[in-house]
C-alpha cells in the first residue's frame, strides 16, 4: 500500500523497478495496476513470487518450510541491502526499518535481535516493500515524512505461532510513541512491515503539516473492507522556512541513585539518539529529594532511550509525551578564523543568519593552546563567525 501510494503520487514505476534491480534479488516480478476500492480509484503494486521461490537465500538464512520463503535473520537481510549500488540514503533508511522491526520482534518474543527470524517478513516481497518504499521517497525527493494516527484494527489472525490478537505483538511494539485510532474494523489493518516502514521513516503528526499540496497518491490494499482499503499520501512543499516536526519527551524520576551515575547516564542517552538531555531536581513524597531525567528524541528513538534509562539508572518506569515544535533550519560550517579552524552551528530564518555559535570544545582547546582566557576566545570566535558568515 505504501508503494502503491508513492507510485500513484508520482514516483516513476520503471525507475523504481530499475533501482530495485540493484539488490540482486531473483524470483519475483513487480507489477502495477489501477484498481477500485469501495468505489474509489487506487494504484495496486504487487510483488509476485515465482512458484516455490523465496528469492536469493544468503548465508545465515534459517531453514524454511518446503517451497516456502526463506526465514531470514537481520544480518542476512542487511547483507543484501548493504553491498548494493543503491543510494546511501536509501540503504540507510531500509536498514533502519529492518533494525527497528528486529528490535520489536525480539521484544515481542522475548529473545535477542540476533536470534529473530522474520518468517514472511524476511521473504522477497517484504524486502521489496521496505527497500522500494525508501527508493520511491528518494525518487520523489522527499525531505520529511509525517504520519497521522494509525488504525489499530482488532480481532484475531492465524500466524506462525498460532492464533494471535490484532494488532500483532510486534506491530503493537512498533506503534509505541505513535497515535492510534480504533476505526471499529476487526481485521489486521497495519502489518508489522507497514508499521516498521511508517514508524521508522515518518514522524507522528496529529494533523496535516502546513504545506502547498502538489500531489495526492492512493495505494490499494488487498482485502475488501466496508470502508475503502486504501492508504493516501499527500506530497507538497513546506509552507514556511521554519520546520514543524514531532519530537518525544522521555522522562523518568529517580530518588535512589548515586549522583556519580547521572553523567554516564546522560552520555549513554546521547549515544542512543537523544537530541538533548537535562536533569531537574524535585522534592518527592515524604520530602525525599529526587531528579527528573528528561531526554528529547525523534519518534524512532524512544525505545532505545527507554531501554537506556532502565539499563543505566535505578528507575523502574519511563514515560514519554509527544510534542510538536518549530525548528529553524541549521547547518554546520567550518570557518578559518584568526584563532584557527573552528566549527560553527548556523541557524537561518528566510535565508538570513539568525544565530552562529562556535563549538565550545574547540574554542576551549584553542584557548588552552594559545594561553588566553576561554571567555575571550569565545567572544572573538563569535564576532569573527558573524562577520565571516555574513550575518
Amino acid at each position: 500500500m505504501v508503494l502503491g501510494a508513492l507510485v500513484d503520487a508520482g514516483a516513476p514505476f520503471r525507475e523504481l523497478q530499475a533501482e530495485l534491480g540493484k539488490l540482486g534479488l531473483s524470483g519475483y516480478e513487480l507489477s502495477c495496476r489501477e484498481v477500485r476500492r469501495a468505489g474509489f480509484r487506487a494504484t495496486k503494486v504487487d510483488v509476485r513470487l515465482e512458484a516455490g521461490q523465496g528469492g536469493t537465500v544468503n548465508a545465515g538464512d534459517a531453514p524454511s518450510p518446503p517451497h516456502g520463503p526463506p526465514r531470514r535473520n537481520l544480518h542476512s537481510i542487511l547483507e543484501i541491502i548493504g553491498p548494493s549500488a543503491l543510494p546511501t540514503a536509501v540503504k540507510e533508511g531500509a536498514a533502519a526499518v529492518f533494525r527497528r522491526l528486529g528490535e520489536a520482534e525480539a521484544r515481542a518474543h522475548g529473545t535477542s535481535v540476533d536470534e529473530v527470524h522474520f518468517h514472511e517478513v524476511g521473504a522477497v516481497d517484504a524486502i521489496v516493500d521496505v527497500v522500494g518504499s525508501c527508493i520511491a521517497l528518494d525518487l520523489l525527493d522527499i525531505e520529511a515524512v509525517h504520519c497521522g494516527p494509525l488504525p489499530i484494527g482488532g480481532g484475531f489472525a492465524q500466524g506462525p505461532h498460532g492464533r494471535i490478537p490484532m494488532p500483532g505483538p510486534a506491530t503493537a511494539e512498533l506503534m509505541k510513541g505513535f497515535p492510534v485510532v480504533d476505526t471499529g474494523v476487526r481485521r489486521e489493518l497495519v502489518t508489522p512491515t507497514g508499521a516498521a516502514i511508517l514508524t521508522t521513516l515518518a514522524a507522528p503528526s496529529p494533523g496535516m503539516p502546513d504545506m502547498t499540496l502538489a500531489a495526492v497518491g492512493v495505494g490499494a490494499g488487498t482485502a475488501d473492507l466496508d470502508t475503502p482499503n486504501v492508504l493516501r499520501v499527500f506530497v507538497g512543499q513546506a509552507a514556511a522556512a521554519v520546520a514543524n516536526e514531532t519530537i518525544l519527551q522521555v522522562e523518568t524520576t529517580v530518588d535512589d541513585m548515586s549522583p556519580q551515575l547521572y553523567e554516564p547516564l546522560m552520555d549513554r542517552l546521547f549515544e542512543a539518539g537523544a537530541l538533548d538531555v537535562y536533569l531537574t531536581p524535585v522534592l518527592m513524597k515524604k520530602s525525599r529529594p529526587g531528579v527528573v531525567v528528561t531526554a528529547l528524541c525523534g519518534p524512532a528513538d524512544v525505545g532505545a532511550l527507554a531501554r537506556t534509562c532502565f539499563a543505566e539508572s535505578t528507575t523502574i518506569g519511563v514515560r514519554w509525551t509527544v510534542y510538536q515544535r518549530h525548528r529553524l533550519p541549521r547547518e554546520m560550517l567550518t570557518l578559518e578564523t584568526a584563532l584557527g579552524r573552528l566549527t560553527f552551528k548556523v541557524s537561518r530564518l528566510d535565508g538570513r543568519v539568525v544565530t552562529i555559535t562556535p563549538e565550545f570544545d574547540e574554542v576551549r582547546r584553542i584557548a588552552r593552546e594559545k594561553g588566553i582566557p576561554v571567555r575571550e576566545a569565545l567572544e572573538r570566535a563569535r564576532s569573527e563567525g558573524r562577520r565571516l558568515a555574513g550575518e
